[in-house]
């Protein structure tokens, strides 16, 4: 039986967390000897679908329905869960994206199936069984969980598996499906996209900021040293409150999960609420002036210092070793 991957697409693009779903969900039809069927919804260019075969994919699916160019939770969910039933896939994976999060458990729901959301490693499969590691408790631990379904449906964490390629062009066919329209009760109505950043979720590297910037018309350093570095910029949760910042930047347990090669949090003290959603991330800097700041504790590197200070000192040495790049 072939695994099936969903390839998510932004406005007709695809993501790197596509790339990375496809890459691991290529790994686990290696291990379990079969093929993968990737399918794709919406409306992407031919060339983008049978791309997807650099990655691992043998055979896409395409999706093209007018009802279905834009995102719809549980429409979605059926049109992935039909296209498993009819691939015969007993294993379905999916990047934990925003999307992803909403679409696993439908999927699982739709499938009979067991779900493990927010793996972080392939599968181990041994002995007849199907074990998952993935984050638990907000991002603040690790679990392994064993899957007994016949159907089995995992998400994969954005940034916790590499991008192989190499491969050739996948085939591409059409798929049709029938749309019921019970499935378009909740609908969205509009999705506002950041075309001019790195994608919080995508990011290899973030440069977050806390209070101890001590008002929005200070960001602009947090900004120079994330361009410098090509990497997304974020917030804490009292920033976003105050206005300092757009909710969209938000990290942090009710905010955007991250898990970056690199967390930079400048000025931020580090509560459990703010680590929950950074506690995936690779390397973790935290720059304070107070070090006692909860932080220090959870962090790879720190500096204790004024933020005020530390920054344009970081910014002219990335500008140095760039230069001499």
């Amino acid at each position: 039986m072939p695994v099936l991957v969903y390839a998510e697409n932004a406005g007709g693009k695809f993501k790197k967390s596509t790339f990375e779903a496809v890459s691991y969900a290529k790994a686990i039809a290696d291990a379990t000897n079969t093929g993968l069927t990737a399918i794709s919804i919406g409306d992407v260019a031919a060339a983008d679908l049978a791309a997807l075969g650099n990655y691992g994919a043998e055979k896409v699916l395409n999706v093209a329905n007018d009802k279905l160019k834009n995102f719809v939770n549980q429409a979605y969910a059926s049109v992935i869960a039909e296209a498993a039933k009819a691939e015969g896939a007993d294993i379905v994976v999916l990047s934990n994206s925003f999307s992803g999060r909403g679409l696993a458990p439908r999927i699982g729901v739709k499938l009979q199936a067991g779900v493990a959301d927010g793996a972080v490693a392939l599968p181990s499969i041994e002995g007849g069984k199907f074990t998952v590691k993935k984050t638990a408790f907000s991002g603040k631990a690790f679990a392994t969980v064993e899957l007994t379904s016949a159907i089995k449906v995992v998400s994969l964490t954005p940034n916790s598996y590499k991008v192989v390629d190499g491969g050739a062009d996948a085939a591409v066919e059409d798929f049709a499906v029938e749309t019921k329209e019970s499935d378009f009760k909740a609908m969205i109505k509009d999705i506002v996209r950041s075309a001019d950043k790195v994608s919080l979720p995508d990011a290899e590297i973030v440069v977050s900021g806390g209070r101890g910037l001590k008002g929005p018309e200070n960001w602009g350093l947090v900004e120079e040293l994330a361009e410098l570095l090509g990497a997304a910029t974020a917030c804490s949760k009292p920033v976003s409150d105050a206005g300092w910042r757009p909710h969209s930047e938000h990290v942090g347990q009710t905010g955007i999960a991250v898990s970056p090669n690199l967390y930079i949090a400048i000025g931020i003290s580090g509560a459990i609420q703010h680590l929950a959603g950074v506690s995936s991330s690779k390397v973790i800097v935290v720059i304070n002036k107070d070090a006692d700041a909860p932080f220090f504790k959870v962090a790879d590197y720190g500096i204790v210092g004024d933020a005020f200070e530390v920054l344009p000192k970081l910014i002219a040495a990335v500008k140095a070793y760039k230069a001499s790049a």
